[in-house]
This record gives C-alpha cells, sequence and structure tokens, in this order.
C-alpha cells in the first residue's frame, strides 16, 4: 500500500497538471521508453514518505538502477508532480546516494531532470554542508574523471541548481516546447530589470542547442529524446561488466515460504538455514565451522549462478560466534567472494551488565570481527531480515560500515534497543514512581516508532524495503 502510495508521486490531479497541461510523461513512463526491459530495481522508493515536509509524499526524485542497450545504468529522475520537482533535502540525500552506488560500481549515469530547484525555505538543510546539494555536482567532476560517462534529458524546468546536473554530464538532450534551462526563470528576471522574456526565449531548447552550446542535443518531442540518449549510450563504448549467463538451479522450496518464516522479533527462535534453504540455488550451503559458534552460520553457496559467503545471525552474537565470524570474513576476502549478511540481531541489554571476563572477552572477539568487516575488500549486502540492533548490528555491517547495499524485509526493526527489552523502571522507596513509569512509556514507544522498516527507509537509512520472496532477484 505505501509503494502504491509513493508511485502516484504528487498525487493525481498533479499528474493529470503534468501530463494534460503541460503536456509532459510521467517519470516512470519515461524510464519505460528508456529501459532495454521492465527489469529496474527501483532505490529507496520509500524515502521521504511522511517526513515533516508539509504535504510533500516522498522525495520527489526516483532512482534507479537498470539496463540501456546492454549497459547497466543507475537513474536520477526528477518527479515534478511532487512539488514542480524541487529538491528537498532527502532528494538531495536520495541522489547523493545513487552517485555513490555508481562510483562504487562503475555505472554510466543517466539524470532525467525536471525541476524547480532548490526549495528556498529549507536551503539550511540543502545548501551549505559537505553532504548538502553541492555535492552532487562535486561527484559529477569526480566521475568524470574517473572516466564513467554521464548523460542527461533536460525534460522539463531545470532551474538554478538544477541547471549544472545537465551542463557536467557528457552529453546532453534537450527537448523543444518543454524543455527550459537557466540559472534564474523569467519571474526573477522581471522582478531584477523588469522586462518580462518568455521561457523559451530565455532559455529553451532552440537557444541552448544553436546559441549556448548547452546542450548536444535537440529532440523535438519525448520520445524522440530517449530515443536520441539510447543512441548515445550505445556509442559510449562502455561495458566495463561482462556478464556470463550462468545456469543455475532454484532452491528446493519456494520463497513464497519466507513469509511464514520472517522472523517477528529478535529472539532467534527461528534456525537460520531454513530461510537460506530458501534462498541457496539447490537449497545448497557448504558450512564453515558448523559446529563451533553456533549463534552464528557461515558457508558458501550459490545465489542465481553467483558464488557468495554467507554470515547470518543464529541468536547471540558470542565470543566464538564472533571469532568464526572474523576468521569467515577474511577468508572471503582472501578469496576475493562476496559476502551476504542476513541480520536478525540481539539487541543490548537496556539495564547495566555486570563486568566480567567473559564479557570483556566477547566484546574483543566482536571488535575483531568488527575490523575484518570494515577491512574485507569485496562487496558486501546486507538484509536485515529480523532485529538491526546496538553494536551487533555493526558487526554484522549495518549502515555505518558500508555495505554496498542494505536492505530491509518488512518486519525489520533499526534502533540501538528494542523497547521489548526494557523492564519495569520503578524501584522500592522511590518516590516518583508515576513519573518514571510515564517517562518509560513515553521511551518505549518513541522507540517503536522510530524502529519500524518503515521510519528507517523514509530518512534512507537503507536502500529500500524489500519483500521476502524477492529477496534473490535483488
Amino acid at each position: 500500500e505505501l509503494l502504491e502510495v509513493v508511485s502516484k508521486g504528487g498525487g493525481e490531479s498533479a499528474i493529470l497538471r503534468h501530463t494534460q497541461r503541460n503536456k509532459k510523461l510521467f517519470v516512470r513512463e519515461r524510464l519505460k521508453l528508456l529501459l532495454d526491459d521492465e527489469s529496474f530495481l527501483e532505490l529507496s522508493p520509500l524515502a521521504g514518505l511522511n517526513l515533516p515536509y508539509g504535504d510533500v509524499p516522498a522525495a520527489g526524485c526516483l532512482t534507479g538502477i537498470g539496463k540501456v542497450c546492454g549497459v547497466w545504468c543507475v537513474f536520477m529522475a526528477n518527479d515534478a508532480t511532487v512539488k514542480g520537482g524541487t529538491i528537498y533535502p532527502i532528494g538531495v540525500k536520495k541522489q547523493l546516494r545513487a552517485q555513490e552506488i555508481a562510483m562504487q560500481n562503475r555505472l554510466c549515469s543517466v539524470y532525467l531532470v525536471d525541476s524547480g530547484g532548490a526549495f528556498l525555505p529549507l536551503q539550511s538543510e540543502l545548501f551549505p554542508d559537505k553532504l548538502h546539494g553541492g555535492r552532487v555536482f562535486y561527484n559529477e567532476a569526480i566521475m568524470s574523471a574517473m572516466r564513467i560517462p554521464q548523460v542527461a534529458v533536460v525534460c522539463g524546468s531545470c532551474v538554478a541548481g538544477g541547471a549544472y546536473v545537465p551542463t557536467m554530464a557528457e552529453e546532453a538532450v534537450i527537448i523543444d516546447k518543454i524543455g527550459t534551462l537557466f540559472l534564474a526563470g523569467p519571474p526573477l528576471v522581471k522582478a531584477a530589470t523588469g522586462e518580462y522574456v518568455s521561457p523559451e526565449d530565455l532559455g529553451g531548447a532552440k537557444l541552448h542547442s544553436k546559441v549556448s552550446g548547452c546542450s548536444d542535443h535537440f529532440a523535438s518531442s519525448e520520445k524522440e529524446a530517449y530515443e536520441c540518449i539510447r543512441n548515445v549510450i550505445s556509442t559510449l563504448n562502455y561495458d566495463p561488466l561482462p556478464e556470463e549467463v550462468v545456469e543455475h538451479d532454484s532452491p528446493l522450496y519456494s520463497s513464497d515460504e519466507l513469509l511464514g518464516l520472517a522472523p517477528r522479533d529478535y529472539r532467534c527462535t527461528l534456525p537460520v538455514k531454513l530461510i537460506l534453504s530458501r534462498l541457496m540455488d539447490g537449497s545448497r550451503f557448504q558450512e564453515f565451522k558448523a559446529n563451533y559458534g553456533t549463534t552464528l552460520v557461515t558457508g558458501f553457496g550459490h545465489v542465481e549462478g553467483h558464488l557468495v559467503g554467507i554470515v547470518a545471525n543464529n541468536g547471540e552474537l558470542s565470543h566464538d560466534a564472533s571469532l568464526k565470524g572474523s576468521h569467515f570474513v577474511q577468508l572471503c576476502g582472501q578469496r576475493s567472494i562476496p559476502i551476504l549478511f542476513f541480520q536478525n540481531t540481539a539487541p543490548h541489554t537496556a539495564e547495566p551488565t555486570s563486568i566480567s571476563q567473559a564479557h570483556s572477552n566477547r566484546l574483543k572477539a566482536q571488535a575483531s570481527m568488527m575490523a575484518a568487516v570494515a577491512c574485507a575488500a569485496v562487496p558486501k549486502i546486507t538484509i536485515v531480515i529480523g532485529g538491526c540492533y546496538g553494536n551487533d548490528s555493526y558487526v554484522m555491517c549495518g549502515r555505518s560500515f558500508s555495505p554496498n547495499f542494505l536492505f530491509l524485509w518488512p518486519n525489520a526493526r533499526v534502533a540501538l534497543v528494542d523497547s521489548r527489552h526494557f523492564s519495569a523502571v520503578p524501584q522500592a522507596g522511590d518516590n516518583d514512581c508515576t513519573g518514571d513509569e510515564s517517562e518509560l512509556k513515553n521511551l518505549k514507544e518513541k522507540l517503536e516508532e522510530e524502529s519500524s522498516a518503515f521510519y528507517s527507509s523514509a530518512r534512507l537509512w537503507d536502500d529500500g524495503v524489500i519483500l521476502p520472496q524477492n529477496t534473490r532477484k535483488v
């Protein structure tokens, strides 16, 4: 239901105005004209959902990964039905994440620009800092230096900071009558000089194709523009990821059964191998140190024909389990094998823990595994299948340890502690029991709300909430 809400952008009336009055294609229709086929991984589709930005339903920026002319590309497309494509802080964050993915995986970047520039009332959250809007242009320059191609289509308004996105790309297409490109539009010209100038005369397709040279290709329609950009991509001479079609078996058990296996909380009473058997090719899994540190499951297998190392929680991360994880992660690094982490971590206790030799040893072993995970120079993908709590989430390659991708199942919980792990606070003899109880109740409610998968994904702490049965495909 949430994905359905987000897919409607700014709502039906905004889509009608965009398509009927302004004669423009909806952002998802634009992508269909560009992509080779229907397979498109949309990144963080719920980003921005219900954030405190008035009536903005989502980020106003669609990002994802798909193929054009056989070349894997990252797409960054403004959705002008959401406040005219105006850039909000969450939209900047989403675009920067897409560029990070493009750089890390050396993927061609495609920008579909239809933006009114930055949302001025939030300029302090958009402009001044290192990871604010200007970083988009910095990244474009760095990607050019890395010889990662970038192409752009000006398919609507392209104002202020948004104007630099296509002009810094290697090749840009602008569409007649609907594409405009300027630092400040006609209303600001009128305010500054008293002159009236039409959008076309100030920064239309003919001007930028014939006079300024800001655009490299003129298109008389949207359809022609996307055909043109497909032709551009076909001449990039860029295919850094030659792919072999690998024959692979399906799991012996249906992936649909994952819906009934998704953990409802961190208690880990469910053996994680039941989940792995519905994800691995042929349900085959070569376990590593099977009888040691059994609260962590490690081993090798294939997913869609690709050899991967598996690191999966099967209970609390004990001293032995952490040493085993450290050893296994180092093996994967040594052999250049990508690692899949399946997180269902036990949370920190909210009560003070007595310092003991065993506790100290476990901390040291977990620190060792953290270092191994941080330094393993292989692709890492993390799926939170249950709880993501406390320092265990770092050990299991949570967001702060920069996995290449991190996805959540809808039942996932992300928090420092689990609200259900709190005990009743008031102690005997306490004069202010009522106040303490009320405070604890409020804290538990706050933690409950803030730890949901959707709260997390709305803030772009991950790359999206995915359906369990789609995990192999994703």
